[in-house]
């Protein structure tokens, strides 16, 4: 809305040009998400915990837990009412991909609001069925990636990229293109919900991919960057960095309440969607992989609650880690919340590190 704005303007007062640059419309999202986050943030704790939509802690994880019980959940919203009202405010409303990640993070995090509600509210233990939830999930994630794979522009578009390596990519072929997306969507969105244990955990590593992939967007929507650095150019591609700066200065926002002790939990509502919205981007510009590098930790996180289950049930009751989630397991070996959340962090950062050199280093 304000990018037409300038345009209008711009016809009268060439300074309003500069508003067409993707870059300054990328810092003003993520400030002012960061901003809406900030203020918004405090009356809608305060209704939350006035309607006592309050998070119940399972009484079998680590008993530190247990002070948590009834802390004000579902602030996941605060997130998307952030990352929606900036993107619509600062991105190129024109631009249909901004249209399908804005969709998918409405969607999935609808799917998230349901079962939280159901949870909290309704006082159902069971929230909305895992078969249901995964129905919707898997409706959602497989829309998005016929859409995606069906008005792909060209070949190169349909090919999982290699990192680290100038030529190496596979064609996938429209099939193959719409099974990977469907995973990467749907698989992203429960890591993320999975990875969301702690205080603060998993919202820092989301605002840090976000800022990468944000990078990558920019890139890719560029014919000049993306043919220098070797990478597929997708137009339009670029428009997603201002959603991906919304992203992050809504998380850094949350994470001001939700740093520890924190004031208020994501819930499913928040964690789902953002796990899609990251998916469904890393789809568009053709990053699965650096996507799975850099979310790193996401990945361990559900690749533990796999093994653990597996493991469980092959062995009659044997298990890997002490609990899984994996944070949960080093919570139980001694170390203290804080330690785990930091200590991911900075293994994230690193990761992310290595995904962005993966733009140079072919």
């Amino acid at each position: 809305m304000l990018l037409l704005l300038a345009q209008w303007l711009a016809q009268d007062v060439r300074a309003f040009n500069v508003f067409g640059y993707i870059t300054l419309r990328t810092v003003l999202a993520a400030m002012t998400a960061l901003i809406i986050s900030f203020m918004a943030g405090p009356p809608l704790i305060r209704w939350l915990a006035a309607k006592k939509i309050g998070q119940a802690v399972r009484q079998d994880g680590p008993q530190t837990h247990l002070v948590k019980s009834g802390t004000p959940t579902m602030g996941g919203a605060l997130i998307l009412i952030a990352i929606c009202i900036t993107t619509l405010l600062w991105g190129d409303l024109s631009n249909r991909y901004v249209w399908v990640v804005l969709l998918v993070t409405v969607g999935f995090g609808g799917i998230g609001w349901y079962d939280d509600w159901q949870k909290v509210v309704k006082r159902d233990p069971r929230g909305l069925a895992s078969r249901w939830k995964y129905f919707w999930q898997s409706a959602l994630g497989l829309l998005v990636a016929l859409y995606l794979g069906l008005s792909a522009s060209g070949p190169a578009q349909l090919q999982l990229i290699v990192p680290f390596f100038k030529t190496v990519a596979y064609p996938l072929g429209i099939v193959g293109f719409i099974v990977l997306s469907y995973l990467v969507v749907v698989g992203t969105s429960n890591a993320v919900n999975l990875t969301d244990g702690l205080d603060g955990l998993a919202i820092m590593p989301a605002v840090m991919i976000a800022a990468a992939l944000a990078i990558f967007a920019y890139v890719a929507g560029n014919s000049v960057y993306a043919r220098y650095l070797l990478l597929p150019y997708v137009p339009g591609a670029g428009e997603l960095a201002i959603f991906l700066g919304a992203m992050a200065g809504a998380g850094l926002g949350f994470l001001w309440f939700n740093a520890y002790p924190a004031e208020v939990f994501m819930g499913d509502v928040g964690a789902l969607a953002l796990g899609a919205a990251l998916g469904t981007v890393a789809i568009i510009v053709r990053q699965e992989i650096v996507l799975a590098i850099m979310g790193g930790v996401f990945v361990a996180e559900t690749l533990s609650v796999a093994a653990q289950v597996i493991y469980y049930k092959l062995t009659g009751g044997r298990r890997i880690f002490r609990m899984a989630p994996l944070h949960h397991h080093f919570e139980l070996g001694g170390w203290k919340e804080t330690q785990v959340v930091v200590r991911f962090w900075i293994i994230t950062i690193m990761l992310v590190l290595i995904g962005l050199s993966t733009l140079k280093l072919r």
